[in-house]
């Protein structure tokens, strides 16, 4: 069984390891996988297809400022992707975000209409069924559930379109190219997002919640029993943002006591600088690393893991600190609460941060919150466990 799976990027930021991860999998479950993605170093040793290259990266982005036509340029190199495609025969496609200025959405699902190959579609944001963003909560538009116009974010909400709004246009051919194929289920890491699904264009389809897995090996603590922990207060993210929650650690620092430190991964090099220099220590700024051990490190090293995202699928960050040991602050947002129960962290209300500070002061009494606790509870997300399940579903697409 030959299983190709197509993502932005290949063992890197958390889409990347999810695909990787799954690589490893199907290899291991006999069947033959391939990774097929648009840019960033891969990982060698794997059978691999990169589609496109930096000029047609470039050439897509530029396309999507003055033409605001995200997902509908890179017309050579998708053609020479569905080429190679063709040499491989695939007997299933599992996509990942297609998004990302690498490939041409409407030549990718016209070839999956006329071959009629099985697929499944992981979703991990919602650019699928709207006409421009991947999230929308942060300004509340519900424009996506009928039809997209006006769109009240194209200019500051990923992916940026300078110049045009082109959203109407683009969700009703986002919706052309994705309704019709006949063996597609859809997968969400969250019963949030799977609801969005099932409000939206893309409710035709069977839609399937699978959690996201990670490796319990790598992310784990180094012991349980501990002293307490310096009071550092942890947050992870790609890139960080007003939507990530930056802000609300600019005002968090000032509600709490000396004794608490910040730090953030993941900032920019301008950021960093701008956090340093500030915030006096009492907020570190540190750029985004791809070495996964240190950032193990971190986790374990954290009194708690705060993530205040006003946008958020299903975060694997969550699931690492947890696996860590560390106990999670997040806001109520997206699918992020999901992972969290009484015994492993608090949820607060989206922005209220004063409720954030109060969350954290509140573990030093806290008794029902352990780190025995929290990596019980990230047992079940073992990434072996949680994507057997994607093994299964193969096989039963590949039987209808």
């Amino acid at each position: 069984m030959k299983i190709v799976q197509v993502n932005t990027v290949c063992g890197i930021g958390s889409t990347g390891r999810i695909a990787l991860d799954l690589y490893h999998l199907i290899e291991h479950h006999g069947m033959n996988p391939y990774l097929a993605y648009g840019r960033e170093p891969s990982e060698n040793n794997i059978h691999k297809y990169r589609i496109g290259n930096r000029f047609d990266f470039c050439t897509h982005v530029f396309s999507n400022f003055f033409r605001g036509n995200s997902g509908f340029a890179s017309k050579h190199v998708t053609g020479k992707f569905l080429s190679w495609l063709d040499t491989i025969q695939p007997d299933l496609l599992h996509l990942h975000n297609l998004h990302g200025f690498y490939l041409n959405i409407e030549l990718l699902f016209d070839y999956i209409k006329k071959r009629n190959v099985p697929v499944v579609w992981t979703l991990h944001d919602c650019w699928s069924f709207t006409g421009q963003c991947a999230h929308f909560d942060y300004v509340g538009c519900s424009k996506w559930k009928s039809q997209c116009y006006a769109c009240p974010i194209y200019k500051s909400n990923y992916p940026y379109s300078l110049f045009c709004d082109n959203s109407e246009e683009n969700y009703r051919r986002k919706k052309q190219a994705f309704c019709g194929v006949k063996n597609l289920t859809i997968v969400t890491p969250s019963h949030w997002l799977a609801k969005l699904v099932s409000e939206s264009f893309l409710k035709e389809y069977p839609i399937k919640v699978i959690p996201n897995g990670i490796d319990l090996d790598v992310f784990s603590p180094l012991n349980l029993i501990t002293s307490p922990k310096e009071k550092i207060i942890l947050g992870v993210a790609n890139v960080w943002s007003k939507r990530k929650g930056i802000d609300d650690f600019f005002h968090l620092v000032n509600l709490l006591p000396q004794e608490y430190k910040v730090i953030l991964i993941g900032v920019s090099h301008k950021q960093a600088k701008m956090i340093n220099r500030r915030f006096n220590g009492h907020i570190m700024g540190i750029t985004r690393t791809h070495n996964v051990l240190q950032l193990v490190e971190y986790y374990r090293s954290a009194y708690v893991f705060v993530n205040p995202t006003y946008e958020d699928n299903f975060p694997t960050t969550n699931l690492e600190a947890l696996a860590c040991g560390t106990p999670v602050i997040t806001y109520q947002t997206g699918g992020s609460p999901e992972s969290i129960t009484p015994e492993t962290g608090i949820v607060v209300p989206k922005g209220n941060v004063k409720e954030l500070a109060r969350a954290i002061l509140s573990l030093k009494n806290n008794r029902t919150i352990s780190s025995q606790a929290c990596r019980k509870h990230a047992m079940q997300y073992e990434k072996g466990q949680c994507f057997s399940e994607y093994i299964t579903l193969y096989k039963d697409l590949l039987l209808r």
